[in-house]
């Protein structure tokens, strides 16, 4: 299942365009993106039944064009953000750090979220670009174990960590939370794919680059240091995690800011980030 925000309303991904799942279920499941995680697997069920019936949607549900449409964070409204700094080794070594024995753990401030397609204003600073695998929680999760901490994910979306650099590392302590959470950092989507769809989603592509210019960031997310189920399981040995959560996972090398010389995005950049088997999202950077 393949779901997005668009134009405020949660859509299925169906075989030639989008459908309104409010209409299309008669009401069944809500218009709200933020509601579907209260009956995820239910609506993941009635996706499947729905999508193998096409000729039974009706032509009222079904969303002609995406052209000019706004595509929101498919999760707007999560309870709970939490992201990962250092989880990807080639990351830690361009940094010059070591490698991490625990989870770098910090939060983006809900606020922060923007969906595919939404412009960037850039703030005074050095905003640099991080590519990122992020994990939706799909039910309760409190004190899971690696063999059941997929268990509790509901799908997997691409994201970005925009981070302003020179924010985030003022002051006596880093400020991460902050420099990582000015309106539009937390870019999402363009859409939810369910875990279902995935042969391995432990061994993505993921990657960002400029369009029309060169390629950022290349990696697999086998390469993380804590995989998906080891951060769902430390995490939750801690807080419970609740439907909707997000789970930013950290990012690979080839940051601007570990470069020689070092480089941010600027106005008039437009970020593209991708992931294997989840899709492309497209970000155009604004001056403030």
């Amino acid at each position: 299942m393949r779901v997005a925000n668009i134009n405020g309303r949660l859509a299925l991904r169906g075989t030639d365009g989008f459908i309104d799942v409010a209409a299309a279920s008669e009401g069944r499941f809500g218009p709200d993106p933020q509601q579907a995680f209260e009956h995820w697997d239910d609506l993941v069920a009635w996706a499947r039944q729905t999508l193998a019936r096409p000729q039974e949607i009706p032509d009222a549900a079904r969303i002609g064009t995406t052209d000019g449409a706004v595509w929101g964070p498919p999760v707007p409204r999560p309870a709970q953000v939490f992201a990962v700094g250092l989880n990807y080794r080639d990351h830690v070594i361009e940094s010059g750090l070591e490698i991490p024995q625990e989870p770098a753990v910090f939060t983006k401030f809900a606020t922060s979220l923007t969906g595919h397609e939404r412009p960037v204003e850039l703030p005074e600073g050095l905003v640099d670009w991080e590519t990122e695998l992020v994990a939706v929680i799909g039910r309760r999760c409190h004190r899971a174990t690696r063999e059941t901490a997929w268990s509790y994910v509901a799908a997997l979306t691409v994201g970005q960590d925009l981070s302003e650099r020179r924010l985030q590392l003022t002051g006596p302590a880093p400020q991460f939370s902050l420099g990582k959470s000015y309106p539009g950092f937390a870019p999402l989507g363009p859409e939810l794919v369910s875990t279902d769809e995935f042969t391995d989603p432990d061994d993505l592509e993921l990657g960002c680059m400029l369009e029309g210019g060169e390629v950022l960031q290349k990696s697999r997310t086998s390469d993380m240091i804590f995989d998906v189920p080891e951060l769902v399981t430390r995490l939750s040995a801690v807080c419970p995690l609740l439907p909707g959560d997000l789970i930013f996972t950290g990012t690979p090398a080839g940051v601007g800011g570990a470069r020689n010389p070092q480089k941010f995005l600027a106005p008039g950049d437009v970020l593209v980030t991708w992931i294997e088997g989840i899709g492309t999202l497209r970000n155009p950077m604004l001056a403030s």
